[in-house]
């Protein structure tokens, strides 16, 4: 069978002067509004209207590369994670720093679990240590005027001390909320329980992890993976549970899953792959590819609404890709 999609010209996000890392979806807002980060290493993550891609906003402030930026559910707070060894929390209003939390590495993971105006926030990277931040305790300018509004670091926790065997490249709140899941230079996807500090589960991947990611077009809790050619579905909801794994005949460096739809993308992992590739997800069999980009795929998500499919990319750019027949956004 076809694919339902139409062959049609991406939207280009330009404004990023370096490669583009992680991109990341809000839900849907108010009607059908949403909007979408990207991180990147010229420092400057930037905030966009998910479905025209239009700039809202610049994040100013990190001295780093930026290497993941999350937007919470509601899309008021934006947490990004640097490699000037601080994940900070951002006023999507204002485009204001809430909160700078310092680290004694390179940051390369935020997560904030699925809440209305969330006041926790999970940070990894080259510590190799999982730790929990508490944003509700911070001592800011109330309490202490002499320091200015965001120099203390809110009270933290870690969780897990000494299990992670390599960097933490990625962290997932399950729809759980005392459930995380970390991606690891170790090759190990781990499922961590809050409330005993503790692994409940783990897998292990053949290949160098890329992009691990909850799909946000439905509900089901599907954790995608990408990792050396072979993208992986877990149940996240149970525990390191393989729903099933694709191995394609591409390094991949990041998949997204639409359950609805039956398919996902993956995207490209070298200079010599710069290509998107739509798969059907029951019969494994690659429908389209999308060319576009001149250098790897570093990050891939579905909007929402399922409608379109972002990507961020080596070459400095984000691309916005339709993902439904008929007209949609800026697509006529």
């Amino acid at each position: 069978m076809a694919p339902e999609t139409t062959k049609v010209v991406p939207l280009t996000c330009h404004g990023h002067s370096r490669p583009v890392p992680h991109i990341h979806f809000s839900s849907i807002v108010d009607e059908d509004q949403y909007y979408l980060i990207s991180a990147c290493k010229d420092m400057n993550p930037m905030l966009r209207d998910g479905i025209t891609g239009d700039w809202i906003g610049t994040f100013l402030g990190h001295k780093g590369a930026v290497w993941q930026a999350r937007l919470s559910s509601d899309a008021t707070f934006a947490a990004t994670a640097s490699a000037d060894f601080s994940a900070k929390v951002w006023d999507t209003h204002t485009g204001e720093a809430l909160h700078t939390l310092q680290h004694n590495h390179i940051v390369r993971a935020v997560a904030f679990p699925n809440q209305v105006q969330p006041q926790i926030l999970a940070t990894g990277g080259m510590e190799k240590k999982l730790r929990i931040f508490d944003l509700s305790r911070s001592t800011g300018s109330s309490s202490s005027p002499t320091d200015g509004s965001s120099s203390a670091t809110p009270p933290s926790y870690e969780i897990g001390a000494g299990v992670h065997g390599g960097t933490i490249k990625s962290i997932v709140w399950a729809a759980d909320p005392s459930v995380l899941i970390t991606a690891s230079e170790d090759k190990k996807i781990r499922w961590w329980d809050l409330r005993t500090q503790s692994t409940i589960g783990e897998y292990t991947v053949d290949g160098v992890v890329g992009t691990c990611e909850l799909d946000n077009t439905s509900t089901d809790g599907v954790l995608s993976v990408a990792a050396g050619k072979t993208a992986y579905f877990f149940d996240s909801k149970s525990p390191g549970t393989l729903i099933k794994s694709v191995k394609t005949s591409y390094d991949i460096a990041s998949v997204a899953l639409h359950s609805g739809q039956r398919r996902f993308v993956t995207g490209g992992s070298s200079q010599n792959d710069t290509w998107v590739r739509v798969w059907d997800f029951d019969e494994e069999k690659e429908l389209e590819t999308n060319k576009g980009h001149h250098g790897p795929i570093w990050s891939i998500s579905f909007s929402p609404d399922g409608k379109l499919y972002a990507t961020g990319s080596e070459d400095g750019t984000i691309k916005l890709w339709k993902f439904t027949t008929g007209p949609y956004g800026l697509w006529r």
